[in-house]
């Protein structure tokens, strides 16, 4: 079983930046491929970035492509979402995911819900306008 946790999540105006970040507790030695989707009120969960289980491969959405970055850090499932230039339309609940181990990397494959077994509760993110 795997667990995740997010923190970061506030309330910024437009322009503004944020961090988020995740980690995932799980077996001991493994590192995951893992994802961040967002769900904005009344809109469907969607695909904002995935990073490789050793980060040599990121995919991002075309919509915040150039303004966020997704990173590992230096601990075995920690991992970060840096987000610049934050506009209104980037409020929603953000939430990482576990992508399901030996899956091959792809983006039809990281941006696929139904291939993450693992998923932590959210943080909201906010921006003003």
């Amino acid at each position: 079983q795997v667990q995740l946790q997010e923190s970061g999540g506030g309330l910024v105006q437009a322009g503004g930046s944020l961090k988020l970040s995740c980690t995932a507790s799980g077996r001991a030695g493994i590192r995951y491929a893992m994802s961040w989707f967002r769900q904005a009120p009344g809109k469907e969960r969607e695909f904002v970035s995935a990073i490789s289980w050793n980060g040599a491969e990121t995919y991002y959405a075309n919509s915040v492509k150039g303004r966020f970055t997704f990173s590992r850090g230096n601990t075995e499932n920690t991992v970060y979402l840096q987000m610049n230039s934050l506009r209104p339309e980037d409020s929603a609940v953000y939430s990482c995911a576990v992508l399901s181990p030996g899956l091959p990397l792809s983006m039809s494959t990281m941006t696929g819900q139904h291939n993450y077994p693992y998923w932590g509760q959210g943080t909201q993110v906010t921006v003003s306008s």
